[in-house]
């Protein structure tokens, strides 16, 4: 069985209606164009447009010259009509012998509501045992922010981690590239690599980029790493970084600082409001708003981390500590 593949990012400020409207119908249509009866494909753009008009998205943007299907999916509430729509779509794929898998990207900036109908809809597609399979990827908060939506999603779903590289497989994700051009890193050239790079795969590239550049010969070694490092710092500075603390208010930025200075992987709130002189409880919205935007999460209660390594040193770089 072949899946068809509805691949988007949850956006801040985006619905996420609209963005499994504009994939679900390009994949309806698609599904309408295989040889075949056809009548669960008809009856899923119906359901589509029901769904459409319940959730007032642009007319303009997503009009559908089709008659809709009266009592499906167009109650207005997203978790009564998600999972109609999903089941519409999904019996569409089964009929054609195929299936749709789900790819979304920054699962946790969905919506509560959005998070709680989104749960409720796969959960009723694995009780009717249909095609229809979900790949979300988030932060490490994205196990809690399911389990609070749904109390059943523990069961429901699995969540492999994917952290940073060890230091063994940043050293093959050196290496081997390397040998294929019939060159090599040394030992020490390698650990310099992971130790600047804390194995995020990103930075290995970059990395990567600019020691192969400097390096005059092979084997590549830590001198020649070394002779980089300016370039890949004023690299990741003027790109990854910035782009990151551009986004930041002047709040956000002073909470950001403050967690860098305390030079922890894990930085308590109270430490955070002692710095910043200010009480752990007249920060907790500056804080929610970060983890909004993505830049920190919440490994434990109390507690925070940046999402992305060595974005504390770019701060301490970037701009002075003043509490």
């Amino acid at each position: 069985m072949g899946y068809h593949v509805a691949a988007f990012e949850v956006r801040e400020g985006h619905s996420l209606a609209s963005a499994l409207v504009a994939q679900l119908r390009t994949i309806l249509y698609n599904l309408d164009t295989v040889a075949g009866v056809g009548e669960k494909v008809r009856r899923g753009l119906m359901v589509l447009r029901n769904f459409i008009s319940s959730i007032k998205l642009s007319a303009g943007e997503f009009s559908m010259d089709i008659e809709p299907l009266r009592g499906v999916a167009d109650s207005g509430e997203l978790s009564h009509d998600l999972p109609q729509l999903f089941l519409a779509a999904a019996e569409a794929a089964r009929e054609k012998q195929s299936g749709i898998a789900l790819l979304v990207d920054e699962m946790q900036l969905l919506e509560k509501e959005e998070f709680n109908a989104l749960i409720l809809a796969m959960h009723i597609m694995q009780q009717e045992q249909v095609p229809l399979v979900l790949i979300g990827a988030g932060l490490p908060t994205l196990p809690r922010l399911a389990g609070e939506a749904k109390s059943y999603a523990e069961r429901l779903f699995d969540y492999p981690v994917i952290d940073r590289l060890s230091e063994e497989a940043s050293h093959q994700a050196l290496q081997q590239p390397a040998k294929r051009e019939y060159a090599s890193f040394t030992e020490e050239a390698l650990q310099v690599i992971f130790e600047k790079s804390q194995g995020y795969p990103y930075f290995l590239q970059v990395w990567a980029y600019h020691v192969w550049n400097q390096a005059p010969e092979s084997p590549i070694t830590e001198s020649d790493v070394r002779a980089s490092e300016s370039r890949v710092r004023q690299r990741l500075d003027d790109g990854f970084f910035r782009v990151r603390y551009d986004r930041l208010t002047d709040a956000e930025k002073r909470f950001s600082r403050a967690m860098a200075e305390t030079r922890k992987q894990e930085c308590s709130m109270a430490e955070i409001a002692r710095l910043l002189q200010r009480k752990a409880s007249g920060l907790g919205t500056t804080r929610d708003r970060l983890i909004r935007k993505g830049m920190i999460y919440t490994p434990r209660h109390g507690v925070v981390s940046f999402t992305v390594p060595l974005f504390d040193d770019f701060l301490r770089r970037k701009m002075p500590f003043n509490s």
